[in-house]
């Protein structure tokens, strides 16, 4: 497994204290120079979908739920696993001091119709829909919303962004 990239948000004082620690899986399916990704209005950006691993879940499986919930992907084939980011951030509940978050990202493909989701209370009221949008187009919305300090922005842009320009960079066939 590959360390992509440590991420240190920058509020956050230290990484000592009572840390709150989750792991992730996050797909990446690429269709050309398109992308699969959700757009979420709350936070005016785009990332990778996938989420939370649930405890003695398997890494492949969790991928494959969130997929096809966030998504509506089926048929999910995992391919490999490109890589993983290290993320420490402030925590909002009180018994925590930080989160320390490790993103898992696999290369999938999944079938080619996606079917309806079936997304998360939460997810539903933050706007979160799922699209096929070019990986530059993505890269590109994120980098302003960040350049513009967006009120709304969350805290996972900074992820989302550098693995937009990774995968752009290292995944997306360039024209010749």
């Amino acid at each position: 497994m590959k360390l992509l990239k440590e991420l240190i948000h920058p509020e956050l004082a230290t990484r000592e204290g009572r840390i709150l620690r989750r792991h992730a899986a996050r797909g990446i399916v690429l269709r050309e120079e398109k992308i699969l990704l959700l757009f979420t209005e709350r936070y005016n950006d785009f990332s990778l979908p996938g989420g939370g691993i649930d405890d003695g879940e398997d890494i492949t499986v969790a991928l494959a739920r969130e997929l096809e919930e966030e998504t509506g992907a089926r048929d999910v084939q995992v391919k490999h696993h490109y890589g993983f980011i290290e993320e420490y951030r402030p925590h909002w509940k009180p018994e925590y001091d930080l989160m320390h978050m490790t993103s898992h990202f696999f290369v999938c493909d999944v079938a080619p119709e996606l079917a309806e989701v079936r997304m998360e209370d939460y997810e539903v009221a933050n706007g979160m829909r799922p699209i096929w949008l070019s990986v530059s187009e993505a890269a590109k919305h994120n980098r302003q919303v960040m350049a513009r300090q967006e009120k709304s922005m969350g805290q996972s842009i900074q992820r989302e962004t550098f693995m937009l320009e990774k995968i752009s960079r290292e995944l997306v066939l360039q024209p010749s």
